[in-house]
């Protein structure tokens, strides 16, 4: 099987959902608890990438120590052209690698199901392609790429954050989003921190329901184009 390696940077935030996919798409999940103190390789010898979320910026080296080696095997996996797949903090820390910016604390909060919009740079992406003009997916974000990538295309956006998904070069993903999240993770957020910042815990876990079925159809596909280009 063709192993990934998948950096874990909160301990709330597994690969969930996504990497079940995955895995039952060919691919052997190797997950470093990097939060925990778990080391990274020193140098990149998995078929694939995949960096999730979690509450720091793509440098927030002092509180985060281990991002600064994470940064460092995105930036071996773009010169080799190794897949990647950046989730939440991991696709801002793609876009800070390859030369975008992110900026904390960026335009309008994003949390719950959220509606996205495919871009019509899309219709030739490897994993976008063909995907519904509009679809949901959960958000927990307050910060944000504020500059793509030179070169990188635009595949996804929302009302509030305008880069929801873009892909660099040929084979590395990132997203805003998080695939991996489905309604049962909305209904394990913190309803006392969802109502300081004026939202309403069972509107966002009605939404997440609602939303689900048609949702997790859409990753679910997604999941399996990227565990194709990874195999291949």
């Amino acid at each position: 099987m063709s192993r990934l390696l998948v950096v874990q940077n909160h301990p709330g935030g597994g690969p969930g959902r996504f990497g079940d996919w995955l895995a039952a798409d060919g691919l052997s999940l190797d997950v470093v608890h990097a939060y925990a103190g778990a080391p990274l390789p020193r140098r990149l010898t998995h078929r694939g990438v995949m960096v999730l979320g979690g509450g720091y910026l793509p440098d927030d080296d002092v509180r985060a120590p281990w991002l600064a080696p994470t940064r460092a095997l995105v930036a071996e996996a773009l010169e080799r052209e190794v897949p990647v797949f950046g989730i939440c903090l991991g696709g801002q820390l793609l876009a800070r690698v390859a030369g975008g910016t992110v900026q904390a604390d960026h335009g309008t909060p994003e949390f719950g199901s959220t509606p996205l919009s495919l871009r019509p740079e899309a219709g030739g992406d490897p994993l976008f392609r063909g995907l519904p003009e509009r679809v949901t997916a959960v958000e927990h974000h307050v910060d944000a790429v504020t500059a793509l990538p030179p070169g990188a295309a635009w595949l996804m956006e929302s009302a509030g954050c305008p880069y929801q998904a873009f892909r660099v070069g040929e084979r590395a993903w990132g997203v805003q989003f998080h695939p991996e999240a489905d309604a049962d993770r909305v209904r394990s957020w913190d309803p006392e921190r969802m109502r300081a910042l004026g939202l309403d815990p069972a509107e966002l876990r009605r939404r997440a329901d609602r939303d689900e079925p048609a949702a997790g159809a859409v990753w679910r596909e997604v999941a399996r184009r990227f565990a194709a280009v990874v195999v291949a």
